[in-house]
């Protein structure tokens, strides 16, 4: 059970993107914490859950949302010993990514770890500054800071300044 929570820092990187702040904790260095009511770890499934009231945080980033899985895999290194590797992470429930930048909302986010791509559903709203966007869904790529919103209708609101 103790060798799985090795997998901890891992959840953590997930929540220090966002839409156009692509960035790395083990390049920036920055404590990320985070907390929830609850955590389990299921080895069989290899996935960690953390449920109620999730906050995942570091100086220039807040991650909230009712409940946050990340599903990893035992890799096999070129020295012998194996190391977690982490696939993907669902977070769920009234899900809030705030930067210093903008703010993305939505029901449910899921990032694809290996690609960095990002894609946040239901009821999204991204604000920026005055500028704020709404639609069903948002996909981004956090390398590229590429967005597209799609599913349906989208609604913008621009301020010039």
């Amino acid at each position: 059970m103790i060798r799985k929570l090795a997998i901890v820092p891992a959840v953590l990187l997930w929540c220090m993107a966002g839409p156009g702040l692509a960035q790395d904790a083990s390049k920036t260095g920055d404590a990320v914490e985070i907390e929830s009511d609850r955590m389990e770890i299921k080895d069989e499934e290899n996935i960690s859950i953390f449920t109620g009231n999730v906050i995942a945080k570091r100086p220039d980033m807040t991650l909230t949302a009712e409940k946050l899985v990340a599903h990893y895999a035992d890799v096999k290194q070129a020295d012998g010993s194996t190391k977690n590797e982490i696939s993907n992470f669902e977070a769920s429930g009234n899900v809030v990514i705030v930067t210093d930048k903008q703010k993305v909302t939505g029901s449910a986010a899921t990032l694809n770890y290996n690609t960095n791509d990002l894609v946040v559903t239901g009821n999204v709203t991204v604000t920026q500054g005055t500028t704020v966007l709404k639609g069903p869904k948002l996909e981004a790529n956090l390398d590229t800071d590429k967005m597209v919103m799609t599913g349906g209708r989208v609604k913008g609101s621009f301020l010039p300044k």
